[in-house]
């Protein structure tokens, strides 16, 4: 987190020229605003060009980009807007940085008029295609990536896209229905058997329900809601990660963020019309359950046994709302893997259980001992002096193994997502005497330097820090800080490469009481700093790249920041003044030579690896056959592919990993807590990863 100081300076900036806005608003004798939606485009604007860290030059060019990330965004899949209705709104496409200057919707306006014709119309295509059987023989594909396709030239050709699309839907269900047939007739011989036509048809009375149950939803729809579509379409040409909020979407950020809603514990985002996942949160039902991973997209939504509701094309509050629910309930995600494949994931709802998501130690014995910790966030409770804070808890577990008689130690930040900046501080100086650890520049180019100031070093002895691609903001931080000192070795794959800090705004505390008629107007998340390393290098974009790089199944797939819409660029300030670790000297050149040896010859790197080609050979593949025989093939084939690397990666050898004393007295207290051990030491045992990990600490000595 940012210093209160600088947080401060910041909200005061964009709250002096939000009310500066509003003053022109309301005071200008010329022209009396519109309304509402006047009034909040031109203080989002204002706080936009103002307080952002990189504002935008409101210009043609600015124009433009707007205009395909909305329209990109309006009709992803291509299966509403035809060609002409595209060109009748390209007229605007370099008009809109002049709109948002007069306060003006009006390609908003042409837009949404369009979206929702089209959408009426489009009703009749669903309803009439399902109506009767398809053919399943023909020879024809469909193509899945929304960006791949082109724009119908009329409605004959749009009826077809629609055509071919519920088809592919029905056979994912008919593959579905016949699966869960198989499983009953294998536990029950005179289970009821279903023929192939008994199945097709419905097949298609659930892919009419999940389409009728879509279009109510858009049904219900407001302008507002299409407006913040629209709104978000200029803001994120600033950065990915600065968004405009509704009222009720910001309620939804703040229960996600909190942990206080009971659900599955999963950090969604909508991207190119999927509603995709990002992040597990640890502990969480998603955690333990296992088979939802980052990187998947969700296509349907199912209340246990319920029929499915399809969520692509949903807006991404509409999802989260079926997605969550009471403790003790189940949902059924159908998600679409990296690889293509489709897969049905039971999820029971639950609280988050907090515990798993706090720092845990164990010892790995072999020819010496070593110690790991895993940290799933950099956590602290700022609204309590006696919450739990991560940079205290690492601290509590390094001296308890210690005190165990380690000889190296791994810190686990793979699939840590960030959290508290402080924290991150904290954490780097347990293992280095007092300097920089990190630099953050504001957008008015100044930067500053945030130091550790405890000279003490807790631990001093051979680290490691285990990242993917999936390790983000403080864990950059930290992982970044400890390469630039030398003082560890970073092992694993590219981090995730997010290197700015946001800030919330709520627009209603801001606009002064005149405008209370027209509130609420809900919230704006800028990003008002950006992170850079001690050395001068931003982790934005590029990340912290590891000094020894192991094959990771995603390495290939296009994940990251990177791949985000309009990310802010990477690039350099002065270095800090800070003196590498000098204590112990680690023999970098050693250190890869010799794993990359170990990975040369370990079975399940070279799984992984191949698994990782599998990965992205099929993400590239994105069309699918419409005929049945050859559609079930693929899938199976598919199928036995993964089933194959997850039994594979079974045969691991296992690590003789053991829970401290102190811990174990707590945990075997308790049933529950006994269990999740369980798991945890599971886990660590056969992780390919900290196995190589391990051996990297006795390279080092």
């Amino acid at each position: 987190m940012l210093s209160l100081t600088t947080r401060f300076k910041i909200v005061l900036s964009v709250f002096a020229v939000i009310l500066l806005t509003a003053s022109f608003i309301l005071y200008n004798k010329n022209r009396v605003p519109e309304g509402k939606s006047e009034i909040l485009i031109k203080a989002l604007m204002q706080g936009l060009n103002t307080g952002h860290f990189h504002p935008e030059k409101l210009d043609d060019n600015f124009s433009k980009k707007v205009f395909n990330l909305y329209l990109q965004r309006l009709d992803y899949n291509k299966k509403l807007l035809l060609e002409s209705d595209v060109a009748l709104l390209r007229k605007y496409e370099t008009q809109i940085d002049d709109q948002l200057k007069a306060g003006s919707y009006e390609i908003f306006d042409a837009a949404a008029d369009l979206i929702e014709q089209r959408t009426k119309e489009s009703e009749a295509y669903f309803k009439e295609i399902l109506d009767k059987p398809f053919d399943y023989n023909v020879e024809e594909t469909i193509e899945l990536d929304g960006k791949k396709l082109q724009f119908a030239k009329n409605k004959s050709e749009l009826k077809d896209a629609w055509r071919k699309q519920l088809k592919y839907q029905t056979l994912v269900q008919i593959s579905n229905l016949q699966e869960r047939q198989e499983a009953a007739l294998k536990s029950d011989a005179k289970a009821e058997k279903k023929t192939f036509e008994q199945l097709e048809e419905e097949a298609r009375k659930n892919v009419l329900k999940s389409y009728e149950e879509l279009y109510k939803r858009l049904g219900r729809m407001e302008r507002e809601e299409r407006r913040a579509t629209y709104i978000n379409a200029i803001t994120n040409v600033y950065d990915p990660h600065t968004n405009y909020l509704l009222p009720k979407m910001k309620k939804n950020f703040d229960i996600e963020f909190s942990g206080a809603l009971e659900g599955i514990g999963a950090s969604l985002q909508e991207k190119d019309g999927q509603i995709k996942v990002m992040e597990i949160v640890p502990g969480s039902p998603s955690h333990l359950q296992g088979e939802l991973k980052p990187g998947d997209a969700i296509v349907k939504v199912a209340q246990a046994d319920d029929e499915p509701v399809l969520v692509e094309g949903m807006r991404l509050d509409d999802a989260i709302q079926l997605i969550r629910g009471k403790k003790g309930t189940e949902v059924r995600l159908t998600v679409r893997k990296p690889d293509g494949s489709t897969k049905i994931i039971p999820i029971v709802r639950d609280l988050i259980i907090i515990e798993d998501g706090f720092a845990q130690s164990a010892v790995i014995d072999g020819p010496q001992k070593v110690g790991y910790i895993n940290l799933p966030g950099f956590y602290a409770d700022f609204n309590r002096k006696s919450g739990r804070n991560s940079g205290a808890d690492v601290k509590r577990e390094v001296e308890k193994l210690k005190a165990a008689g380690i000889k190296g130690l791994v810190l686990d930040l793979r699939n840590n997502g960030g959290g508290s900046l402080s924290d991150a501080i904290e954490m780097a100086g347990l293992f280095i005497e007092q300097g920089p650890v990190v630099q953050v520049k504001a957008a008015s180019g100044q930067s500053a330097v945030l130091d550790d100031r405890d000279p003490q070093v807790q631990y001093d002895g051979p680290l490691v820090i285990l990242i993917n691609g999936n390790s983000a903001s403080a864990s950059e931080i930290l992982a970044a800080a400890m390469q630039d000192y030398k003082r560890a070795v970073i092992v694993g794959s590219p981090s995730y490469g997010k290197g700015t800090v946001q800030q919330f705004f709520e627009l209603d505390e801001m606009l002064p009481s005149q405008f209370n008629a027209f509130k609420p107007f809900g919230s704006l998340k800028l990003t008002t700093q950006k992170f850079y390393r001690i050395n001068g290098g931003t982790t934005q974009l590029r990340g912290v790249k590891p000094d020894v790089v192991l094959p990771d199944a995603y390495s290939y797939l296009e994940m990251g920041e990177k791949e985000q819409d309009y990310p802010l660029p990477f690039d350099e300030i002065a270095p800090a003044k800070y003196k590498p670790w000098t204590s112990s000297k680690i023999n970098f050149a050693n250190i890869q030579a010799n794993s990359k040896k170990r990975i040369a010859q370990n079975k399940s790197f070279s799984l992984i690896e191949e698994s990782a080609q599998r990965l992205k050979r099929l993400s590239d593949n994105t069309t699918r056959s419409l005929k049945y025989t050859t559609y079930l093939e693929e899938e199976k084939k598919a199928e036995a592919e993964a089933k194959r690397f997850e039994e594979a990666q079974k045969e691991v050898p296992v690590l003789d990993v053991e829970r401290l004393a102190a811990d174990l007295r707590t945990i075997n207290s308790d049933t529950i807590k006994m269990a999740r051990n369980k798991d945890f030491i599971k886990g660590i045992s056969k992780d390919v990863y900290i196995e190589e990990a391990v051996a990297i600490i006795q390279d080092m000595k």
